[in-house]
């Protein structure tokens, strides 16, 4: 099985290259000037205490001291947006939001709320680190209308935190997702597996740990190495082995039945909620709708053209001061590449793709699309398809980045 059945928006529009339209970058905030402005945006908050071995995200450690002219700049970046712009979900993500202090996420959020406003039924997610959260923080991100919280609790073993370089404890865990739990019930963990020296019985335990806090959502990816990280380094010194790959699988195998026993349904890939607990704004990426992102590293999707902006935080802040467009890449979708993007989202979620909505919004019969990849699939025992969907068998899940190459 692959490491991870996280597909990141890089990942994607790496593999979608030979599809790709450079378009003209030098136009500034061509995101913010578009009239019909999506309802959900993303808001990348860089700054994290450490950076842990496995972390590729766009974040910096120890810099706190560029954290006034982030803010500043974001401020800057969301100057020639409107006012009261209405936004179903929100997502501020990392890096570690919690890491700024309540006056400097009070900052933040001033300068967000300057221009967008929440819809009656939002969802207002942030990222977390559970030694960030105080009482204190946490009743101010109440206060500010945040309502839901992802996590980074990785595992509830003390040896698997360490080799994860994380900086707190299992006892820690329990004591801080009660006082989350108590303001702001839509809590999520993000939990690893495959973790080198881990066990089938340690994963076993760390997700009957967090299903006895009652725990609404949960997140499982199996650790992956990226080339740049520490971990790639320690790897290809040979200072530690991934687990076998038949272990791996049997560790995403249990979370899936275990998971589902416990209340929690598997409704993507990675991901387990209980009833209407689902992440809203995850939802938007998967079922391909428009989103606007801001920061460094955030992407946006508009109209078809999707944008990505620089993920140096020091090369972000200087065009944004500058009054220079933060973009470094955007690409227009042909249709055809815009209907292949929709298989491989959409079959990330476990209810699968509506044939019929299907070609209703991307102008494709989805098997004269792709005839081959599907049969290939389909008699493997990897797909299955039932009168209006089609989607991956639970075998399919575990070769998923496997299986959307097919599509390609």
């Amino acid at each position: 099985m692959p490491r991870s059945a996280k597909w990141s928006l890089n990942t994607l529009v790496e593999m979608l290259n030979h599809s790709r339209k450079q378009a003209d970058t030098a136009s500034g905030f061509l995101i913010v000037l578009n009239p019909s402005f999506p309802s959900s945006a993303y808001f990348h908050v860089p700054f994290c205490q450490h950076r842990c071995g496995y972390c590729d995200f766009t974040l910096v450690a120890q810099k706190d001291h560029l954290i006034e002219a982030y803010l500043d700049a974001m401020a800057k970046q969301m100057s020639e947006l409107g006012e009261g712009i209405e936004l179903k979900t929100l997502f501020l993500g990392g890096g570690t939001p919690t890491h700024l202090s309540i006056e400097q996420l009070s900052h933040l959020f001033e300068s967000i709320f300057s221009h967008f406003r929440l819809a009656a039924d939002y969802e207002f997610s942030i990222e977390a680190n559970p030694l960030n959260l105080t009482c204190e923080k946490i009743e101010f991100l109440k206060q500010s209308g945040v309502n839901r919280v992802s996590l980074g609790v990785q595992s509830f073993d003390s040896e698997i935190l360490t080799f994860l370089e994380r900086d707190h404890q299992p006892d820690q865990i329990f004591e801080i997702v009660k006082s989350l739990q108590s303001r702001i019930s839509n809590t999520s963990l993000d939990l690893i597996f495959a973790v080198p020296g881990q066990s089938l019985a340690g994963w076993k335990q760390t997700l009957q740990d967090a299903v006895q806090l009652n725990i609404p959502h949960i997140s499982t990816y199996g650790l992956t190495i990226e080339k740049g990280t520490s971990f790639w380094s320690r790897e290809k010194a040979g200072l530690f082995d991934l687990p076998q790959d038949d272990l791996a699988g049997d560790m995403y195998e249990y979370a899936l039945e275990f998971l589902d026993q416990a209340g929690l349904q598997h409704y993507e890939i990675s991901n387990f909620a209980r009833p209407g607990y689902e992440c809203r704004h995850n939802e938007v990426y998967w079922t391909g709708y428009p989103y606007s992102g801001f920061g460094p590293g955030a992407a946006s999707y508009l109209d078809g053209i999707r944008r990505q902006n620089h993920r140096s935080v020091i090369t972000w802040l200087k065009r944004v001061q500058a009054g220079e467009s933060p973009i470094v890449d955007q690409e227009e979708l042909e249709p055809e590449a815009r209907a292949r993007e929709a298989i491989i989202f959409g079959l990330r979620r476990r209810a699968g793709i509506n044939r019929r909505e299907f070609q209703e919004r991307y102008g494709f019969d989805l098997h004269q699309l792709a005839e081959t990849a599907i049969r290939t699939n389909l008699e493997a025992g990897l797909l299955e398809q039932t009168d209006t969907h089609l989607k991956l068998t639970s075998a399919g899940c575990l070769l998923a980045d496997s299986i959307v190459v097919d599509f390609l």
